[in-house]
């Protein structure tokens, strides 16, 4: 086993630069974990990485690579794991054994869309059994980005006002089920299509955002934005004391987006936060004890397999998505 299939491309551009290739199999460092790869998201950021938007994250050495998540087993273990369970290191206890299940992320690195992938324990965890791996998948950015934006960066209290932008896709469909856990009070923002659908899965307010203006929306104590754009428009919503959190920016302006973030912590009220995901084994198994407890469902738009990665690319580019597209690694 010298080399696996993998989703590749040798330049910036549309979907259609994506293409089923052949790279080495990765060999383990010390202590890592070889996993054997089932499904993986497609995730925004990705769209930007290939069009070229963030050269200063991808580099420009190809080919690259597409995928930071993913859901597969154990196919080789850490030395010092065997294939007993022990006490992991870095937050990562008990360690992984040879055939688990389990689901993770490469942090801030790109390279999951493909048949294996060498990880540390603390990047993984056991994923919920009782999820196939495509509708396991669909939840772990979404909903480890949700954790941290609401509970760790906003702190959310029962009985607070939510907003969530982007309310079907696949952080905001994650995000409204979690604000609802955590007691809130939800409203979200959806295209026509998908209002409906957002009220199914918890939202006590769906609004049309083709329709709908900032300023005519209410006051909010957190407003969770997953779209990037307006930043000042929805800041303005919030209420004394209150939180916004971006998990994205807008990359048609980047640097006034990122510019109005640092802006915001010094200027006026009601501070926009941000931060980089890069969830740990704590983090990925809790979500994953929300999940078999029925706390937060998937949400699977479309599956589809590796060799169709540039149709599921389309997909997601071309707006209305109803959580996540998935790719699975046959």
């Amino acid at each position: 086993m010298n080399e696996m299939r993998a989703a590749l491309y040798d330049r910036f551009g549309p979907p259609e630069v994506l293409y089923e290739g052949r790279v080495p199999v990765p060999v383990r460092a010390p202590g890592e974990v070889l996993v054997r790869v089932r499904a993986v998201g497609v995730n925004g950021g990705e769209l930007y990485g290939r069009a070229g938007r963030v050269k200063l994250v991808t580099g420009r050495r190809f080919p690259l690579r597409m995928g930071i998540d993913f859901v597969g087993e154990v196919a080789e273990v850490a030395e010092a794991t065997g294939s007993a369970r022990s006490t992991g290191q870095d937050g990562a206890a008990p360690g992984p054994r040879r055939g688990d299940v389990v689901w993770g992320g490469l942090g801030r690195r790109l390279g999951s869309a493909a048949e294996y992938v060498a990880v540390r324990p603390r990047q993984i965890s056991l994923a919920p059994e009782n999820l196939t791996p495509a509708e396991a998948v669909s939840l772990l950015a979404g909903g480890t980005t949700s954790l941290t934006a609401l509970r760790d960066k906003a702190r959310i209290r029962p009985g607070e006002r939510l907003l969530v932008r982007g309310g079907s896709g696949g952080v905001g469909s994650v995000a409204v089920q979690l604000g609802k856990m955590f007691g809130a009070r939800v409203t979200a923002l959806a295209g026509p299509r998908n209002l409906d659908f957002v009220r199914e899965l918890g939202a006590d307010e769906v609004i049309d955002y083709t329709t709908a203006h900032a300023a005519e929306l209410g006051s909010f104590d957190v407003v969770m934005d997953t779209v990037g754009t307006e930043l000042a428009s929805f800041r303005k919503l919030l209420s004394p004391g209150g939180r916004m959190v971006s998990v994205t920016f807008d990359t048609d302006h980047i640097l006034s987006s990122v510019g109005y973030i640092l802006w915001s912590a010094v200027h006026g009220t009601g501070r926009v936060r941000a931060f980089s995901g890069n969830p740990r084994h704590a983090q990925l198994a809790e979500l994953a004890g929300y999940a078999r407890d029925g706390a937060v469902r998937p949400v699977v738009d479309t599956v589809r397999p590796l060799a169709e990665i540039a149709a599921a690319h389309r997909a997601l580019e071309a707006g209305g998505v109803r959580g996540k597209h998935v790719v699975e690694i046959g």
